[in-house]
């Protein structure tokens, strides 16, 4: 019998993602994927699985969920509160969601991206090798109540593990390498950018951030004859008004705004991660120390199931405590303790 994930209620822009599709952008197709892929890797190590799978993203919401059968799940990225009926639940946790019972995640208090994650994955059809849904480009669609999200065979039993988060959130140092238009800023105006605390605008989705800065705007010297270009997730584009915008994991293929620099890719997550208001400043960073950089967070990542640890939880969170095995053997309050087994017993 196949096993789904109903929503019965779904904030705004809630999606099924996965690692988006590469490959396609000479075609006019941004890879796309999880707006935070880190926290796709977090849920694989939490569930013993493959961090391909699909998962559901919730942007600074998340929704009511009820599953047709006991199902593994895990919830990393933001930071939201989650309920399974009436008891609290753990985040960057993974736990058993028994058939019928409602799993309720609500609004986001650290982070942006939250991710419900079920063993086995979701297994939605697959377009152009991928299941994510691609909302700027049509593909896939936002969910919403009443869809039924058929769920992958789980080849794992594990539940109750935690782990903690790859640090991503609350914005902070951000780096990048030199862009196609650096060189058309200024040195004063690159340092300038350097030195700025930057406030993440509100204005933002899986297209692009734009960030606030006080004082003037970023220029560069020859803005008009710069030609539309290939661009990529991480490029810094200056707009008209001299405000920088990071192009997200939807962006377009091509543009014509100069490019300050563009973020490395595993500091990206932290930008998609930082709530309205965070503060974040930019960096330069050579291409080699980029790489160096890259290689670290490649490796950590890699060691994210070696992390994962038991999680410890108050007897009265636990809907099932009398299934698990609390005592290892029988006793006697009449017997002597310290009586040997040689010893026959008293008639």
């Amino acid at each position: 019998m196949s096993r789904t994930l109903t929503i019965l209620t779904a904030g705004p822009g809630v999606s099924v993602q996965d690692m988006g599709r590469p490959g396609y952008l000479s075609q006019g197709l941004t890879q796309g994927g999880a707006a935070d892929p880190v926290a796709l890797h977090e849920g694989a190590a939490l569930l013993g699985q493959s961090a391909m799978l699909a998962a559901i993203e919730m942007p600074g919401m998340g929704g009511t969920f009820e599953a047709s059968a006991d199902t593994r799940i895990a919830l990393t990225g933001a930071r939201m509160s989650a309920k399974i009926d009436d008891d609290p639940v753990v985040w960057n946790a993974s736990h058993l969601l028994p058939a019928g019972a409602r799993l309720t995640i609500g609004g986001a208090q650290t982070g942006a991206y939250g991710y419900l994650h079920v063993g086995g994955g979701f297994d939605t059809p697959v377009l152009l090798g991928a299941r994510a849904s691609h909302l700027s480009a049509g593909i896939g669609s936002v969910l919403e109540a009443g869809t039924s999200l058929p769920i992958g065979a789980d080849n794992g039993g594990a539940t109750g593990n935690v782990l903690t988060p790859v640090d991503r959130f609350g914005g902070g140092a951000v780096r990048i390498v030199p862009s196609m238009q650096t060189d058309e800023f200024t040195p004063e105006t690159q340092n300038r950018f350097e030195a700025t605390e930057f406030r993440r605008d509100a204005r933002g989705n899986r297209m692009g951030v734009r960030m606030d800065q006080p004082g003037d705007g970023f220029f560069a010297a020859d803005t008009l004859s710069i030609v539309s270009e290939v661009i990529v997730p991480g490029d810094i584009q200056i707009t008209g008004d001299g405000a920088p915008f990071v192009l997200m994991c939807e962006c377009q293929t091509t543009g014509g705004y100069p490019r300050i620099g563009t973020v490395i890719p595993c500091d990206l997550p932290r930008i998609a991660q930082a709530q309205a208001g965070t503060a974040l400043r930019f960096a330069f960073v050579t291409p080699e120390e980029a790489a160096q950089i890259t290689a670290r967070a490649r490796t950590e990542i890699k060691t994210l199931a070696g992390q994962v640890r038991p999680l410890v939880r108050n007897p009265r969170d636990i809907r099932d405590l009398l299934s698990y095995q609390l005592v290892g053997g029988v006793v006697s309050a009449m017997a002597d303790p310290f009586a040997t087994l040689t010893e026959e017993p008293t008639p």
